[in-house]
């Protein structure tokens, strides 16, 4: 009985740490890296046009 009891209370744990802790921050680390790519493509996009305007 014991067993079951901290089997359900380790479980309600392991999905409080997942949908509480992990997944909050896998999505913020995911619009950290779109923020990223966005900020990089438009360096890469302005550098292209400046060296092709200037040529």
């Amino acid at each position: 009985m014991g067993r079951t009891v901290l089997a359900v209370i380790g479980g309600i744990l392991a999905l409080y740490v997942v949908f509480g802790l992990v997944l909050p921050a896998l999505f913020g680390l995911l619009k950290f890296v779109f923020v990223l790519a966005i900020v990089a493509f438009l360096i890469v996009a302005a550098v292209t046009a400046v060296s092709k305007f200037s040529k």
